[in-house]
């Protein structure tokens, strides 16, 4: 349903000429197409089991880092010929896309999806994320994580080329090699880990690599080792957050919550992309790259270190279960 009414708001923003128009039908879109979120995670967590579901969201974001490069290649290339066609090419992709998800996973020819009648459902209770205070916890500092995390896309760029003088190419071709280290890395290394069970463990060391690659920006160094040891290390940081953050959610849910414990967990990522731009942006208006680097670092390295308050917390709710078990 994301798919599909996502597909057919894409084609109608393109016909907006209108302001208003297309600010209403842009806020629409939002919520019909980004609802596919929360949906996804939930049905990567059905189709996955405890011994493979990292890697199933590791395979999940390899696949939206290779349609991220190839969209943005090809979204170029399209929009430079003819602007009108880009709309109608992204709603039918979507559209295209509800086709062929409803084909592979139909009720009547994949055994894993459940039941349409759900009155043979046995039926589950579980917690409301909003209750889970431990969750909570978690959304927050996923928050503060993400605002991070998302300077690579926001300021980070515009520190390259204003401060350290890169060239746009070269930029270009640093962020590119993000998408390919994860591309060629990523699942190798979560298959490694995950039989650890140790999500916030990595989480907390990705979260520490992540705030790591802000203060080398701080270094004395050439401007080509800056960008490059930046880029690697925060790289390896989001290898190691980012699955393992989507695990421990999945961890926390059934599947009469788990809709709700991934809308908020999407949430939590869009308000840090709605907050982290707005402040960094002005900090470095005000205060300079430097002081946002250290800024940014800092709350990184505070981050972390609430991940592992976190995980302490989630040991003692474990151990607690355990003696009322007994």
């Amino acid at each position: 349903a994301a798919l599909v009414s996502g597909g057919v708001m894409f084609i109608v923003l393109g016909q907006m000429k209108d302001y208003t128009a297309i600010c209403a039908c842009t806020f629409l879109l939002a919520i019909l197409n980004e609802s596919f979120r929360p949906a996804n995670s939930t049905a990567i967590a059905h189709y996955s089991n405890d011994d493979n579901r990292t890697r199933c969201y590791s395979l999940n974001r390899l696949s939206i880092n290779l349609g991220w490069a190839l969209g943005s290649a090809l979204g170029g290339f399209i929009a430079s010929r003819n602007y009108q066609l880009l709309f109608w090419i992204d709603g039918l992709t979507n559209i295209g896309a509800a086709l062929l998800l409803r084909t592979v996973l139909s009720p009547t020819k994949n055994t894993q999806t459940p039941n349409a009648n759900p009155e043979k459902q046995p039926k589950q209770k579980g917690q409301s994320a909003y209750t889970d205070k431990i969750y909570i916890g978690f959304a927050v500092l996923t928050i503060l994580y993400a605002i991070s995390f998302f300077q690579w896309f926001t300021t980070v760029p515009v520190f390259f080329n204003q401060q350290l003088r890169l060239s746009s190419f070269f930029i270009g071709s640093v962020m590119a090699m993000n998408g390919l280290i994860i591309a060629l890395i990523e699942m190798v290394l979560v298959f490694k880990m995950e039989q650890q069970k140790k999500n916030l463990t990595f989480v907390f060391a990705g979260v520490i690599l992540t705030a790591l690659s802000f203060l080398v920006f701080n270094m004395n160094a050439g401007a080509v080792v800056v960008a490059v040891v930046a880029t690697i290390i925060v790289t390896f940081g989001e290898m190691l957050s980012m699955p393992f953050m989507n695990t421990f959610m999945i961890s926390r849910t059934n599947s009469a919550n788990r809709g709700q414990y991934a809308g908020l967990y999407t949430a939590a990522w869009s308000i840090a992309q709605i907050c982290g731009p707005f402040f960094s942006t002005r900090i470095v208006e005000k205060y300079g790259f430097t002081v946002l680097w250290w800024l940014v670092g800092g709350v990184g390295v505070v981050t972390a270190f609430g991940f592992k308050v976190l995980q302490y917390k989630t040991e003692q709710e474990k151990a607690a279960q355990a003696d009322q078990a007994l």
